[in-house]
């Protein structure tokens, strides 16, 4: 039986470089991306696209404000957040410790990954 594919916001950076690669590899489309730069993003909190499954957070390219108004939003919304550098070692990694990647042990029970740099809402 094949996985239904994951729907990501990713929110930071003005480029992605080969991080979409990296998510297809992973059987997630990125549904939107955000850079994050525009100051209403700090403001008020925005409301996720439907049927996002995943908010991927670029912290090296994100504001605390900006982070914390698409954090709640995900929260409200019952959607994982993953939050990482904007490099594909860093997405890489958080992917692995978040139960995304075929490989990861923790796949079977992804609510046990409780590592830096990974938050499961």
């Amino acid at each position: 039986m094949a996985q239904s594919q994951v729907s990501a916001l990713i929110v930071g950076a003005d480029r992605l470089g080969n991080i979409p690669d990296l998510l297809r590899d992973h059987n997630i489309a990125i549904r939107h991306h955000i850079s994050g730069r525009d100051p209403s993003h700090q403001k008020k909190a925005p409301a996720l696209p439907t049927g996002t499954d995943l908010v991927i957070l670029l912290t090296d390219f994100l504001g605390h404000n900006v982070m914390k108004t698409f954090r709640a939003a995900a929260q409200r919304a019952g959607v994982r957040v993953l939050t990482c550098r904007r490099s594909v070692c860093s997405m890489q990694q958080a992917l692995d410790q978040c139960g995304y990647c075929k490989a990861c042990p923790l796949r079977a029970d992804a609510g046990t990954a409780a590592s830096v740099g990974v938050r499961l809402n």
